[in-house]
């Protein structure tokens, strides 16, 4: 039976031989693994967490480089590409038959067998290669956090006119340690309670940052900001375009959870379905999020109108109440430090995959050692996963200390996670799985989708670059203070 990523993990010590019929049995489901009990409310769940995440913040700011006009059309947009993208991947949790066809458990696995080969290896590169820049980018937005509620305690204290300066990196290096700690509890993304405390936290902070926007349109009494967008003369001409495609690339980066979807179906139980079960979920999930993205986009350009920054609540758009930007801020470390060994676990797993096939007689790689703790079972300290997972977060926090700029690392993100993951695989599975006729209507339709997906990947890149480039001119390494 093959495994990958966090179903391997999960089962490694258990080792089912049990020949079952077609549709399982009380306990087992058809593949012999214990029954899942993933319903449509858990699934949208999980799919709302994984979405309104730190991606959130930036949305003032990517709404106010496109103006009233094309940036909630923009968002809209997004939104009906990854729902509608989402389907046909929930179409190819199965391989053949929609009800009892062979199950994949991870969006690898669904490229395997549905298209093989080389595709297989650069998904995989795709995949993983998003997710350690998803870790770098949650290091730099909670630091930022940190920093945000120190100085909002320090403007408190001592006026809105002290500059109150600090540097960045005692608090990338504190969600480090934090992260080495949390990283060496095995199989950590499998804590339900995690998911319901990351939602949580990310309401809190999304809300907060809302109604701080609600309350400064009201207060100002009119709304801010043009149909265009920031106007040149703020920005010239050539800025204006980059900071308009970066904006493309935040918003991106603000919906993409198709990176981990068969991952959440593979949690959901039969009849109906799995697949009908699912693209429910992403109904309800995306349009919940496009509904919160609006408002919470829309109400930051319409308090700040050309001025907003490019993270609502570290911003300093807002001064007062201090005491709720500091809970809204807590909030979003807190979200950030669970999120981050979310996305990090299937990647965790996946090496230590590889090493145990390479290695499986070197006792570095293999051997558990049984550390007793007081109170609790014993705990199985494994050296190759001590070390390799501490210098992967010492590898990311040093990144991240080298550029801390949040808003193009997610500009970024989410122009190349955006199309080969959220786009062409699952057009390019769902049409081998259907078996889609080439140069069909149907086919040529998708491949319209997913080249015009592709440009805009490209132009939120070359946005994000640019900006990057930018920040380097003015910028000291390790030296970044606010």
């Amino acid at each position: 039976m093959k495994m990958s990523g966090v179903t391997a993990a999960k089962n490694q010590h258990q080792v089912f031989d049990v020949s079952l019929p077609q549709s399982g049995s009380k306990c087992f489901d058809d593949d012999g693994r214990l029954k899942r009990t993933g319903t449509l409310w858990t699934a949208s769940a999980h799919i709302i967490t994984a979405v309104i995440g730190s991606g959130v913040l930036s949305l003032a700011w990517a709404t106010a480089q496109l103006g009233w006009i094309a940036g909630p059309s923009v968002m809209f947009l997004f939104s009906f590409v990854t729902y509608y993208t989402s389907t046909l991947l929930a179409a190819c949790y199965r391989s053949g038959d929609p009800v009892t066809g062979k199950r994949n458990y991870t969006y690898v696995d669904a490229v395997r067998s549905n298209l093989g080969g080389f595709q297989v290896k650069i998904c995989g590169l795709v995949q993983y290669l998003n997710l350690f820049g998803v870790a770098i980018g949650y290091t730099i937005a909670s630091s930022i956090s940190m920093m945000a509620i120190e100085r909002s305690n320090c403007f408190h204290s001592k006026g809105d006119k002290n500059p109150c300066h600090m540097n960045s990196n005692p608090y990338m290096i504190a969600f480090g340690i934090a992260e080495i700690v949390l990283s060496q509890i095995p199989d950590f993304d499998q804590l339900w309670w995690l998911s319901i405390v990351a939602a949580v936290m990310s309401f809190t902070y999304s809300t907060i940052g809302l109604g701080l926007g609600i309350a400064k349109v009201a207060e100002a009494g009119k709304f801010r900001g043009s149909l265009t967008g920031i106007s040149i003369g703020t920005v010239s001409e050539t800025q204006k375009i980059w900071r308009s495609f970066q904006a493309l690339g935040d918003i991106a980066f603000a919906y993409s959870y198709s990176i981990i979807l068969i991952e959440i179906q593979d949690t959901v139980k039969s009849p109906p379905s799995e697949s009908k079960t699912m693209k429910k979920a992403s109904l309800i999930s995306v349009g919940v999020t496009t509904l919160f993205y609006m408002l919470c986009g829309c109400f930051g350009y319409a308090a700040f109108g050309d001025l907003s920054p490019g993270n609502l609540l570290t911003g300093f758009g807002f001064y007062n109440p201090y005491w709720l930007l500091d809970i809204a801020n807590a909030a979003i470390v807190i979200h950030l430090v669970g999120a981050y060994q979310v996305f990090c676990q299937p990647l965790f797993a996946f090496i230590e995959k590889q090493a145990h096939q390479r290695f499986p007689d070197s006792e570095f790689i293999t051997k558990d050692i049984k550390v007793p703790i007081p109170g609790f079972k014993c705990y199985n300290l494994n050296l190759f996963r001590l070390v390799w997972r501490t210098i992967f977060v010492i590898l990311t926090t040093v990144i991240s200390m080298l550029l801390p700029f949040f808003n193009d690392v997610v500009g970024l993100l989410g122009a190349l996670g955006f199309w080969p993951l959220t786009v062409y695989f699952p057009v390019e599975m769902y049409i081998a799985q259907k078996k889609i006729p080439k140069w069909s209507t149907k086919w040529l339709c998708l491949q319209i989708l997913s080249v015009a997906c592709l440009i805009i990947t490209i132009a939120a890149a070359a946005g994000s670059i640019a900006g990057v480039v930018t920040d380097l001119k003015s910028y000291k390494p390790f030296s970044t203070s606010y």
